[in-house]
């Protein structure tokens, strides 16, 4: 009965409701209420503060909190554990995304499918503070995310990719033949980008401060494939990351040109630093880490700027190097398999 109750407990603080908890618990609510009820009488201190509504939690409860969550996510690992000794892994793995990566996430499921196909992955489109601030308490399993933020510190990182920025536009002809625009080039287009509150934005905002220039930004959105249809369909132009073109890479409908001085931000996967890592966790790590994207994507953006099977590439497009996994990752990654 002690895991439910922090079950039902947990999924109060999610749904800040009595009634939508209990519908998320599929139980009654005074069933719920009785149970948290019994918690607190167990435990000798009040959890919930009540009222004719619920009105958030005591001091007492909010540190509650963060117990109950680590109990139920450690109680998870012990059941996936139980799974896998029964060479059966099955479970779901919740995987956070910044919207930007979401095309690329299914490279990152198809192989865990095909490795553990009674696995079932739960992929949600966050921004990087919240994926963070899920990780930390329990909601989510691993984040795709940018891994400059230095408050990774005390997250597992995995360096999968350098996503690197380039020009996408439907129609081309206002440049010209040209190849490759500067930032103070760009920021004269007519220009659709994410809104303001996304790190990608505020890194592209970064760049055009850098060239002393504001951009013309005509549409905003906070959906990548949003994005993507204005750019195709409503006569503007955007600035996206090149791991997008893996999306479109089989279709004609756009055109790609390179920003210059090149901008680049690591991708890859956090997860929070705990021993052992749940199976399940350890597991996916270990097959992500196998993961060649950088070429995969470089692939992309080298068949658009010079052609495919050409040896020696432009003067202006210098080589890329891949991420470098650190002692650490590949210390985590050793111990995994």
């Amino acid at each position: 009965m002690f895991v439910r109750q922090l079950t039902y407990l947990v999924t109060l603080a999610q749904q800040r409701h009595f009634a939508r908890a209990a519908q998320a618990c599929h139980v009654s609510q005074p069933a719920l209420s009785a149970a948290i009820q019994h918690l607190e009488d167990e435990l000798g201190v009040s959890i919930v503060q009540r009222g004719q509504h619920f009105e958030g939690f005591t001091s007492e409860g909010e540190r509650l909190l963060d117990w109950a969550r680590r109990i139920l996510a450690d109680w998870e690992g012990l059941r996936q554990e139980a799974t896998l000794s029964r060479n059966q892994l099955t479970g779901m793995l919740f995987l956070g995304a910044i919207p930007t990566t979401l095309p690329v996430v299914p490279l990152l499921t198809e192989p865990c499918l095909t490795a553990y196909p009674s696995v079932t992955h739960r992929v949600l489109s966050l921004s990087a503070e919240e994926i963070i601030r899920r990780i930390d308490h329990f909601e989510l399993d691993l984040g795709l995310t940018y891994l400059e933020d230095h408050v990774l510190r005390g997250f597992h990182m995995l360096p999968l990719y350098h996503e690197r920025y380039v020009l996408l536009a439907r129609d081309a002809s206002r440049i010209g033949d040209r190849t490759s625009l500067d930032w103070a080039e760009v920021a004269d287009l007519p220009l659709c980008l994410l809104t303001p509150n996304m790190q990608n934005r505020r890194i592209i905002d970064a760049a055009f401060r850098r060239a002393g220039v504001t951009p013309k930004v005509c549409v905003e959105t906070d959906s990548i494939f949003a994005l993507y249809s204005h750019v195709r369909s409503a006569g503007v132009f955007s600035v996206v990351p090149h791991s997008l073109l893996y999306l479109i890479e089989m279709r004609q409908e756009v055109t790609v040109i390179q920003v210059t001085p090149e901008l680049s931000r690591s991708i890859g996967l956090i997860t929070l630093e705990r021993k052992p890592l749940p199976p399940l966790v350890a597991a996916t790590w270990s097959i992500f880490g196998d993961l060649d994207l950088q070429s995969r994507f470089d692939a992309l953006i080298s068949a658009i700027y010079w052609p495919i099977g050409q040896n020696d590439r432009p003067n202006h497009l210098p080589a890329q190097q891949g991420p470098t996994v650190s002692a650490e990752t590949s210390s985590l990654l050793t111990r995994i398999k």
